[in-house]
């Protein structure tokens, strides 16, 4: 039979997948008998589970919300993963201090096996070059969005500057009196290549819109509750993507795809082009797939590979080319004369 504080975790751990459990069914799974159970339960009870037990054929028990959080066992997967996610969090976030706080704690009861598992898996969390100035924001801000989201309740915000900034700067960024707040019904939070963000439904514009969390300040009280509308496309994953790409959020796919092939080794390409396809053709040719914004963006980021081009297809594709070409040309013509250099009158 298992150890008591083994037992303790197995019981755990099985009260924890959201579901009610006879005591039949646990001492079968436990391999223990059903007075083991109960008494496994007081247990945990004594620890501070709200573990409540229900009436039935065979009797039940279900873990519950309570009002303080109780002492918390892992098993080995969980505390890893817990310190990994802590030492990612740790790094340049604004729960930062709060995150190494727990890492410290849960390391120090960890077991020397666990322990040395820990110091030897460092992770460091490198900020995406697009979050370079990126405003941290607070976790008040983003318990207050997400109660909102959760109660479905209509929210207005001044939107365009640094909700995070000091008061006084807050109070010199603040809209003309005339400017209307703005009126939405919030549907999510996403995060997205360092940036939190509110997706939500613009009342007045009658359209989906995006908003960045550290530029919104919301507006007191809240609006009256609403029914949720049906996000376009699948999921928000797929929404957030689709509209970052240019499209209304119905697909993720780019509004703008073409097909080139290059005269370069594809591990010279396959780096550089992100979510694009790369096939090889041979020792020093390849084929790209790629997708973009707009025909002339696709143009420009393919002609950055110092390489002659051919292009598949599609014509939209040729005629950005051809296009760009010519706008490179008249750059080319038209430089205007160095600072301070004298015209020929």
């Amino acid at each position: 039979m298992q150890k008591t504080s083994s037992r303790l975790l197995a019981l755990l751990s099985l009260l924890q997948t959201h579901r009610d459990w006879s005591g039949d069914d646990l001492a079968e799974r436990l391999d223990i008998t059903p007075r083991t159970v109960r008494r496994d339960i007081d247990r945990l009870r004594e620890l501070g589970y709200p573990i409540r037990a229900f009436k039935g054929p065979a009797g039940g028990y279900r873990l519950d919300a309570g009002s303080q959080l109780p002492p918390l066992l892992f098993d080995d997967g969980q505390a890893v993963a817990l310190a990994v996610a802590l030492q990612s969090a740790a790094a340049g976030t604004v729960v930062g201090e709060d995150a190494a706080r727990a890492l410290a704690t849960i390391r120090q009861v960890m077991p020397s096996r666990l322990r040395q598992r820990i110091d030897m898996l460092q992770v460091t969390a490198v900020p995406s070059p697009e979050s370079g100035n990126a405003s941290p924001v607070g976790p008040q801000l983003l318990t207050e969005l997400g109660r909102v989201i959760r109660a479905r309740e209509e929210l207005r915000f001044d939107y365009g500057h640094d909700a995070t900034a000091p008061a006084e700067q807050s109070r010199r960024t603040q809209p003309h009196p005339a400017e209307q707040p703005r009126r939405t019904q919030p549907h999510h939070l996403v995060t997205w290549r360092g940036h939190w963000y509110l997706i939500a439904w613009d009342l007045d514009r009658d359209d989906w819109r995006t908003f960045r969390v550290d530029r919104v300040r919301p507006r007191t009280p809240t609006g009256p509750r609403f029914t949720p509308r049906d996000l376009p496309g699948d999921h928000v994953a797929a929404f957030v993507t689709g509209r970052f790409r240019g499209t209304d959020g119905s697909t993720a796919d780019w509004p703008c795809r073409g097909e080139v092939i290059l005269d370069l080794p594809v591990q010279a390409v396959a780096p550089f082009v992100r979510d694009g396809i790369v096939d090889e053709l041979g020792p020093d040719r390849c084929r790209l797939t790629l997708g973009s914004w707009s025909w002339t963006g696709l143009a420009a980021t393919i002609g950055r590979f110092d390489t002659d081009i051919q292009v598949v297809g599609p014509p939209q594709l040729t005629r950005a080319f051809a296009e760009l070409a010519a706008r490179c040309a008249n750059a080319a013509t038209s430089s205007a004369p160095a600072p301070g250099a004298e015209t020929s009158r």
